[in-house]
This record gives structure tokens, C-alpha cells and sequence, in this order.
């Protein structure tokens, strides 16, 4: 590689800009099987909260990228691999960064493991893609519904009503998580105005004096229904609760069509981890955050 730059910026309006960047994006995904951008990611180009780039070698596009804001996201088109275009970008994205910048590998890419350790980056976060397939209607309905025992219920979010009570609430239980647990009120509308959106999807626990003491969202977008974030307030933990919502939870998606459930949830999380695992989940991708190392 020369050294030359080959990052051009656009911004969120730049009809054909955002149209490579999805080319890009979407061969990356039919080859390796997963997604090279999560959806924070995909928010933070639609609002302009980061920089969009494509990766360019005499006017053609061979990658698409995000910075700033401390973070990269890069991906380089598969066909155009193991010739340099990836650290030469990540070297042009990472100069004007902080020392506390962190890139996602999304998959675990043997050879993002190599460039991390080549420009002293290091494994910092581990997060799980678990899969399982969904068992027949009525299965676990029942079993969610038994674990209620002390005057809970599990009811539909009300969009307008529950939107500052589950901020909150979410913010209490993902207080150490850095995306989930900053997630704002603008957030919450943001996402409401998905296409997949759907409040009878979003199931709300209660106790007995009709407080928010947990909830299980769901994503249900297609054949693979995603637990798109579960949560019990700590105060309540250890009663079977995260349990009975799980299992509510994937009786929905089997009711929906759903013939897979999907979750993400990080590695270090020892408890929803041995959650998930007895209830059938198993790996399905892998995807790890490296952060720069300070001298």
C-alpha cells in the first residue's frame, strides 16, 4: 500500500454514499454469514452520531466504515481481502482517535485478530450470539406461567405510558453495560419507529402493586426471532423471574412464526449465560472489542 488516504467521509443524505456502504455491508454478510455492522452501529450512520467512510483505491469502493465517538466499525469487501486495505484504514481511522478506541470484530475474523495484535490492540469484550430452536405452541407458556407465584404478571408494553418507568428501569439493570444502559428516551422512540416494532412484542412484568420489575423485548423480524433485551430489576432477582420471562418470551416468537430464537448477551455474563444454556441456547457467532493499548 502507498499510505496514501483512502477514506472518503459522507454524510447520512448522501443518497449514493449510503447505498455502497449497504453493497458493501451486504456482500460482507452473504459471504461470511453475519453481519459486519451490529445495529448501534447502523443508528449512529442514520443519525450522523459518527462518521460514515468508504474505503476507496483509485475511486473504487472496497470497504465501508464508522468513526469517531471513540469506536470503528470497518469492513472490507470480501473479494478484495488480504491486500492491505483493512490496516491501512484502521490506521487512518484510529490516528485521531482517543486512547481508549475500541473496534468490533464481528464474527472474531482470524484476520482481525492478527491486525489487533499487529498495532497493539487487545481483546477487551466478548459478546455472544446464542441460537435455539423453538419447540411446539403451548410448551412453554405453561411453565413461564407457573413461576408467577407471588402476584406477578406479564402484560404488553403501552407506548406513550411505560417509556420513562422502563428508562429507568433499564438503566438500573444495565447499569455497567456501556450501550444498553445509556439507552435514552430518543432511543426508545427511535426504535419504536422500526419497522419490526410491535408493542405486543415487548412484555412487561409487574408485581403485585402493578410495578415494572422486568421486561423481555422481542424482535420479530422474519423466521429468527430475536430476544432483543431481557432484564429483571436486581431487587427482584433470584425468584425464577428472569425464567418466566424468558419462557414467555419464546412462546411469543413460536406464536409469531418464529422457527429460531436468537439473543446476544456478553460472555463475562456468567448468570443469564447458564440462564440461557439450560434452556437450550448455544453459540452461533462470536464477536470481540478490542481496545488500544496506552504506552
Amino acid at each position: 500500500m502507498s499510505g496514501c488516504r483512502i477514506l472518503r467521509a459522507f454524510k447520512p443524505a448522501d443518497a449514493a454514499g449510503l447505498a455502497e456502504f449497504h453493497r458493501v455491508a451486504a456482500s460482507a454478510l452473504a459471504f461470511d454469514g453475519y453481519a459486519p455492522f451490529n445495529e448501534q452501529a447502523l443508528f449512529d450512520l442514520q443519525s450522523g452520531r459518527r462518521t460514515a467512510y468508504l474505503v476507496l483505491t483509485d475511486e473504487l469502493v472496497v470497504g465501508a466504515a464508522l468513526g469517531g465517538r471513540g469506536e470503528i466499525d470497518l469492513v472490507i469487501s470480501p473479494e478484495y481481502r488480504r491486500r492491505g486495505y483493512g490496516r491501512e484504514a484502521i490506521r487512518e481511522l484510529a490516528a485521531p482517535e482517543p486512547n481508549g478506541l475500541t473496534v468490533w470484530s464481528h464474527g472474531d475474523h482470524p484476520a482481525a485478530r492478527a491486525l489487533a495484535t499487529e498495532l497493539r490492540f487487545v481483546a477487551a469484550r466478548t459478546l455472544l450470539e446464542l441460537r435455539k430452536p423453538l419447540v411446539a405452541a403451548g410448551e412453554t407458556a405453561k411453565a413461564g406461567a407457573s413461576a408467577l407465584v407471588g402476584g406477578e404478571s406479564i402484560s404488553a408494553f403501552r407506548v406513550g405510558i411505560d417509556d420513562a418507568e422502563w428508562v429507568a428501569l433499564n438503566a438500573l439493570v444495565f447499569a455497567t453495560h456501556p450501550e444498553q444502559g445509556a439507552m435514552t428516551g430518543v432511543d426508545l422512540t427511535a426504535r419504536q419507529a422500526e419497522s419490526w416494532f410491535n408493542a405486543e412484542d415487548f412484555l412487561i412484568l409487574r408485581d403485585a402493586d402493578r410495578r415494572m420489575i422486568g421486561y423481555n423485548w422481542l424482535k420479530v423480524d422474519g423466521t429468527i426471532g430475536e430476544i432483543y433485551v431481557v432484564g429483571v430489576h436486581a431487587d427482584a432477582a433470584g425468584r425464577g423471574l428472569g425464567r418466566a420471562l424468558m419462557q414467555a418470551g419464546l412462546q411469543r416468537l413460536a406464536d409469531a412464526g418464529c422457527t429460531i430464537a436468537a439473543l446476544y448477551v456478553e460472555a463475562d455474563s456468567l448468570g443469564p449465560v447458564h440462564l440461557y444454556r439450560s434452556l437450550g441456547f448455544v453459540d452461533h457467532t462470536v464477536d470481540v472489542q478490542y481496545r488500544r493499548l496506552t504506552d
